[in-house]
């Protein structure tokens, strides 16, 4: 089954290694490396993994490592971070991991940035030290990285190595439209994370074509929307599914973030008024339900925002109901589709 406007449409996945209930986080690994390995073989373009820090619902601390370890047991999907959280990071530190990464699997790594600790700011404190974040930070922090990357850093006194002249492509990541402007004046990609910030998508996407500029990795604007996807057999299963996702979040806001729940019949009693309400706006970029109804959902998505990809994510506890799930979606595009980007 193909769909018009979606089957010239790249899909990428974004995965949080999520920590089930009752599961141990080396299995929250093993299943995101066999999520990673089951889209391969399904087409996708990109698998890329988040970074969050002291959150026990989540395993994916260290991306750098995450993606070694996906790319050593995939062999074509490109593996990447969505994203550094660069104010966590030396500029240098991220130019030679990601330059050994690249190393090691060329032509398959992409280095996704983002400037939020991914975290809560007493850890955020701990990981930077006590550092206090300036506006300009983020842009001078990217061009630090850009320098360190290029051949024409040889000759400095500090270089990246192995990094210095190796073709990895930066994706800007943001919810707000600071890094859609930033993304467009530097000729970057940008991904938009509308799977919980849906606010500014629009706005931000505008502000990103208006000021884009072309650069050496980029000749035209290039744009990624993030949004959940949960696809079953019927509508009724996948919203039953999707509670899962809605447990997660209702955690997210009652800052208890506790590994991701089983389903259940129904949220009534699950949650209050006012936190449905938030969470129905939080979420409001999800396709959930059979496969004629997402396809339905995206067609429309792709009409509204002209986005060029389309990153899944997809909280399901069950895990062969998650691989199932992008198997679904996957039916929509055409696998055979490829890009520059």
């Amino acid at each position: 089954m193909q769909h018009s406007s979606l089957k010239n449409t790249l899909f990428s996945v974004l995965d949080l290694v999520p920590v089930t209930e009752g599961a141990t986080r080396r299995e929250a690994i093993d299943r995101s490396l066999d999520l990673a390995q089951h889209t391969e073989r399904l087409g996708y373009k990109r698998f890329w993994i988040s970074e969050h820090h002291n959150m026990e619902s989540l395993a994916s601390a260290s991306p750098v490592l995450l993606i070694s370890h996906i790319a050593e047991h995939t062999s074509r999907i490109r593996v990447g971070s969505g994203g550094v959280m660069l104010p966590n990071h030396a500029p240098l530190i991220v130019a030679e991991q990601f330059g050994t990464l690249a190393t090691l699997f060329p032509g398959r790594i992409d280095l996704g940035l983002g400037r939020a600790p991914g975290t809560d700011q007493r850890t955020a404190m701990a990981l930077r030290r006590y550092q206090q974040e300036t506006v300009q930070d983020f842009p001078n922090n990217i061009e630090e990285l850009q320098l360190y990357l290029s051949e024409e850093n040889s000759t400095g006194a500090v270089r990246a190595i192995p990094g210095e002249g190796l073709d990895i492509p930066l994706y800007l990541l943001g919810s707000s439209t600071f890094s859609a402007q930033l993304a467009g004046k530097k000729g970057l990609p940008y991904a938009f994370a509308s799977h919980f910030a849906p606010a500014q998508l629009h706005e931000a996407l505008h502000l990103y074509h208006q000021h884009f500029q072309p650069s050496e990795q980029l000749e035209k604007p290039y744009t990624m929307a993030c949004v959940n996807v949960i696809v079953a057999d019927t509508d009724a299963e996948a919203q039953r599914l999707a509670t899962s996702a809605k447990r997660f979040m209702l955690g997210v806001i009652r800052n208890t973030r506790k590994p991701l729940a089983p389903p259940v019949d129904s949220m009534e009693g699950e949650w209050l008024p006012h936190e449905q309400a938030q969470i129905e706006h939080m979420m409001r970029y999800s396709f959930i339900g059979s496969p004629q109804t997402v396809a339905a959902g995206l067609e429309q998505f792709k009409e509204q925002t002209q986005v060029d990809e389309i990153i899944a994510i997809s909280h399901i506890y069950e895990h062969q109901a998650r691989l199932k799930s992008y198997e679904h979606l996957s039916s929509l595009f055409k696998a055979e589709v490829s890009s520059a980007v």
